[in-house]
């Protein structure tokens, strides 16, 4: 449930407390002790730091110079080196100290750190933005309005400047008639007209309280059907972009917000250390356990066993300390947490999805000409591959299908076979894959996919469960006239026991449609919920003959009440208690069931890319195509369907 945006807010459950029987004296001369003489006891420091709340190491600093005459802070440098170091260093600064010193090394020598900026200033309430004004002020003397104008430009700096005066309204009070207007005023700025009025987005979003807010975004989506999300997306760019994106996670959720940045830190290779360490200090006395909590629910996995796999040492060890512990693995939630995946279900219902595809008609289309231009491009001694991609890349597939047929009525030859004797590996396959028809190119993807030795469940997987009852249907037929026997047939031959079963009742396209029956969908998650309890067997059997036949709007409410019953979300449950191919297809149906997942077009996957790699989908495919495509032809046909660089 990835793409769903939700409303609550946490209790605000810390992990670090004051540590019992407290005395500051007592923990200097630990720490003293620990760091004289040759080498140093690392898991002293780290042990005793780590179970401090930040006020008691304030005392502690204090106690160190009264009783050693020397600075803790400077001794622990000394001491500690690397990543460690960095951490237990910035866990002994007050909170505004330490905000204060992010957002410095974030804007001091040559370029910005962006990120850190977007970060720490979206998630700070007026109190905070205070302290880490004076304490910047203090710590270097200087004024840090001051400084981020220097150092930035444009909108992205205006709403930097609005989030610093820590000006948001906190009183509670909400307007109705506020509400609505501000709805409305954000869709003239932006999706109602021609541009983008940035004004208006900085004033409403960077002023008005968080309350007040997820009103508006309630309203947008009523008056647009869009997100708010969304909208920012399409109407924004770069840097000023990802701010807004993070004041409205903020607004919706800030331990959501926290567990996203933590995620992106640590997945693929390396890790974003100073990331990492910034949030784990700066929210393990704020909402640690309410982050962990969206954390799993959001990945699927605890933050603490992610840290655990990608950190290591004594670096580790304190992350983990400040972590606070595993959660409970089995797929149960936290009473919030259980709240919020019942409203993220119910959420996902009333997404409207905004197709927006990178290839479009091409305007002033003639397929004669078409035709022409490409019979020129391939006859003769060589071929003219820029010409073939120019024309293939930039039709729509309606179009693509009438040069076929022109290409025969005028010049009577098989476009397809020109094609395939003048193109050569990667290329010839792209430009094929795009000529043929969707349901011939779904027929030739699952004819692959059985062929030969080995079977690539996957792709049959993604292509049964994301094709609507139409889309299956007419690869049906398309498969019988290529290759002379049913696709039921085929997927008979090529697989077995239940996940043979489960396709097969996929390939008749005959899910239902239409809305949730709620008196049903109440049954059908009673039963899911008992069939948990079941035998192995009986629970996927139960499972396939509901998730294979309801219609998603349907299956959206059985996931929601099912966490009712269960207190648990079903996409858990299909990882933990399923394996191999069954669990692989119910879990892609339960993906499926939410449509920003899966019923997206390329120029959304665009942005989730980038939001989630840190890279664009243009730059990815630039980079990784490099090797084995001398040519760069099939890199150039890829990055025009790719429609643009974000």
């Amino acid at each position: 449930m990835l793409a769903v945006n939700f409303f609550f807010d946490f209790g605000k459950k810390n992990f670090l407390f004051s540590a019992p029987d407290f005395d500051p004296s007592a923990d200097a001369e630990t720490l003293y002790n620990a760091m004289k003489g040759i080498g140093s006891d690392k898991e002293a420091i780290l042990d005793l730091i780590t179970s401090r709340n930040n006020a008691q190491r304030q005392e502690v600093i204090t106690a160190y110079k009264n009783s050693f005459g020397k600075d803790l802070i400077e001794d622990l440098k000394y001491e500690l080196t690397g990543k460690f170091e960095r951490l237990i260093v910035s866990l002994m600064r007050a909170p505004a100290y330490h905000d204060a010193k992010e957002i410095h090394d974030a804007i001091k020598g040559v370029g910005t750190n962006e990120k850190c900026l977007i970060e720490v200033l979206a998630s700070r309430n007026n109190k905070q933005m205070h302290e880490m004004v004076t304490a910047y002020k203090d710590a270097y003397g200087s004024d840090l309005e001051e400084d981020v104008i220097v150092d930035t430009s444009g909108h992205f700096k205006k709403m930097l400047i609005v989030l610093l005066q820590g000006s948001r309204d906190e009183s509670g009070v909400v307007d109705a008639s506020l509400v609505e207007q501000d709805a409305l005023d954000l869709f003239a700025a932006g999706e109602e007209q021609w541009g983008t009025d940035e004004a208006k987005f900085i004033m409403i979003l960077g002023n008005r309280s968080v309350t007040h807010l997820r009103m508006v975004f309630d309203e947008y989506q009523k008056i647009t059907e869009l997100s708010i999300e969304d909208s920012i997306k399409n109407e924004l760019s770069g840097d000023f972009e990802r701010l807004m994106l993070a004041v409205v996670q903020c607004v919706r959720s800030v331990p959501m917000f926290f567990a996203r940045c933590l995620y992106k830190s640590m997945k693929g290779l390396g890790t974003a250390d100073n990331t990492l360490i910034r949030i784990m200090i700066s929210r393990s006395e704020i909402d640690m356990l309410d982050i962990r909590e969206c954390f799993r629910l959001r990945y699927e996995k605890s933050l603490y066993n992610m840290i655990k796999d990608d950190t290591s040492g004594d670096y580790k060890r304190t992350l983990l300390n400040l972590c606070g512990g595993d959660d409970d693995l089995a797929g149960e939630f936290f009473p919030e947490a259980a709240q919020i995946a019942y409203k993220m279900w119910e959420l996902s219902a009333m997404t409207k999805v905004q197709l927006r595809p990178t290839v479009r008609p091409a305007a002033n289309f003639d397929p004669a000409a078409d035709a022409q231009a490409l019979r020129k491009a391939m006859k003769g001694f060589g071929t003219d591959e820029d010409a073939i991609i120019d024309i293939v890349a930039q039709r729509s597939n309606a179009q693509r299908q009438e040069i076929r047929q022109t290409f025969k009525s005028l010049l009577g030859r098989d476009l397809m076979k020109d094609l395939k004797s003048e193109l050569s590996k990667n290329l010839e396959r792209l430009i094929i894959g795009l000529m043929l028809t969707p349901a011939e190119f779904d027929a030739k993807m699952m004819k692959k996919a059985m062929e030969g030795a080995g079977t690539d469940e996957h792709a049959l997987i993604e292509i049964l469960v994301t094709r609507s009852n139409d889309e299956i249907q007419a690869m049906n037929a398309a498969y019988q006239a290529a290759y002379k026997k049913t696709l039921e047939e085929a997927i008979q031959s090529d697989t077995s026991g239940l996940f043979c079963r489960i396709l097969v009742s996929l390939v008749q396209g005959a899910r239902e449609e239409g809305p949730a029956d709620l008196e049903r969908a109440d049954a059908d998650a009673q039963e899911l919920a008992a069939a948990c309890n079941a035998e192995s067997d009986d629970m996927k059997v139960k499972f396939m003959s509901i998730l294979c036949t309801r219609s998603f709007p349907h299956l959206r409410k059985v996931f929601q009440e099912f966490v009712r019953f269960s207190n648990k979300d079903i996409e858990q449950i299909i990882k933990k208690e399923m394996s191999g191919d069954v669990k692989n297809t119910f879990y892609a149906i339960a993906l499926r069931t939410n449509p920003p997942i899966y019923e997206i077009d390329l120029f959304t996957i665009r942005k989730e890319f980038k939001e989630t790699h840190d890279v664009s989908l243009h730059e990815f495919i630039q980079v990784e195509t490099m090797i084995g495509d001398t040519s760069g032809d099939y890199r150039k046909t890829l990055l025009i369907l790719c429609g643009g660089e974000d």
